[in-house]
């Protein structure tokens, strides 16, 4: 019994002492919170809010949604693989796969995924 109370006592003490340094540390911080909270397009906070677009922020959001839309239309195609020609079906694969292989490819080739200039 004392063995539990004990283990109560030191889970409440740990657990109490982790909230005030968390209050504290918050209060501290309030003030700078606007200052360092980035933006949500790719823009760093500390630079001129003049400068052009990031290349990078773009092409990562370009690869989302290719891997997106990608994973929208395989899906739908496993669910009618039962009621279609296999043989058609197949094929459509194939050529979806292939057709984004290349395109990765291509990217890939001309250096579109290398994100440090």
């Amino acid at each position: 019994m004392i063995k539990v109370m004990v283990s109560i006592l030191l889970a409440m003490i740990v657990s109490l002492s982790l909230m005030i340094i968390c209050t504290t540390i918050s209060k501290m911080m309030i003030m700078d919170r606007e200052k360092m909270t980035p933006f949500e397009c790719g823009f760093d906070p500390k630079s001129s809010a003049r400068s052009p677009f990031s290349l990078q922020f773009f092409l990562i959001a370009i690869l989302f949604l290719i891997f997106d839309i990608e994973i929208a239309i395989i899906l739908p195609m496993i669910i009618t693989m039962k009621v279609s020609n296999m043989m058609s079906w197949a094929l459509t694969i194939i050529l979806f796969i292939m057709t984004l292989i290349i395109g990765l490819y291509y990217e890939w080739k001309n250096n579109m995924l290398e994100w440090t200039f």
